[in-house]
């Protein structure tokens, strides 16, 4: 039965993504009046990324995996050392965090991941935006900030800017897959079926001010393969100021 299922499952996902439109694409954006030369001599420390991998069960519950989690963790670091080069100015690895280094660190790229949440909701999303997001003349105001606090973060002393990665995947189980088909042929809610989110945003160092974010809920790449963590940094990365990543 469990086989009936997943094949089920699998060919009737294939024809309903096949036939949907693309959606989900990346969105960044900068604070008003920052500008990073290639070549500044500003100094960018780059914390260790925030990486969580797991399943989505048929409740859309998130359990984790820690396999794909270690995967995951090593391609992408291996992936973002390619691109450090080019991101065009001085790049710091952050030391290893302990103690109560390591718990700030990991109280902030929780907070990091709060925020960008909040500005995909109440920024990208032009129907949600908030007043104070805007101007009198439509133009979008890009203010947002992790606070004070991260210039007590290890490394954070001796640069200027610091570089935030988070990603979580949660891939759809075979019940989740078959719950999704069963809710796109009936009038119900629709449900969906695995969440890959990506947040990418560098930040000031001494004020704690968000100066660049590219925060995409839907991110493409398989981050457990190598050539999908690949795909993933350079997704995370696309658009970072001063950068010749496009190239």
């Amino acid at each position: 039965m469990k086989h009936i299922l997943r094949a089920l499952a699998l060919a009737m996902c294939v024809t309903l993504f096949a036939a949907a439109p693309a959606s989900g694409q990346e969105r960044s954006a900068t604070k008003q009046g920052f500008e990073l030369a290639p070549k500044s001599g500003k100094k960018i420390l780059v914390f260790r990324p925030s990486v969580q991998v797991g399943s989505q069960s048929t409740g859309g519950m998130f359990e984790p995996n820690g396999e794909w989690t270690d995967s995951a963790k090593r391609n992408l670091q291996v992936a973002l050392e390619k691109l450090q080069t080019k991101l065009g100015n001085e790049i710091v690895v952050a030391p290893e965090a302990y103690g109560e280094d390591a718990q700030k660190l990991a109280e902030h790229m929780a907070l990091f991941a709060a925020v960008s949440d909040a500005v995909i909701e109440y920024q990208f999303f032009r129907g949600n935006r908030l007043p104070t997001k805007k101007r009198d003349n439509k133009e979008d105001v890009f203010d947002w900030s992790l606070g004070a606090g991260v210039a007590d973060l290890p490394g954070a002393k001796d640069a200027d800017y610091g570089l935030f990665l988070y990603n979580r995947d949660a891939y759809g189980s075979t019940g989740r897959k078959v719950l999704q088909v069963l809710a796109m042929l009936g009038p119900g809610i629709p449900v969906k079926s695995g969440e890959h989110q990506g947040y990418a945003g560098l930040v000031d160092l001494k004020t704690g001010d968000i100066l660049w974010l590219n925060a995409d809920a839907a991110m493409g790449g398989d981050v457990r393969e190598a050539e999908g963590a690949d795909k993933r940094a350079a997704q995370l990365l696309e658009d970072f100021p001063g950068s010749d990543l496009g190239q």
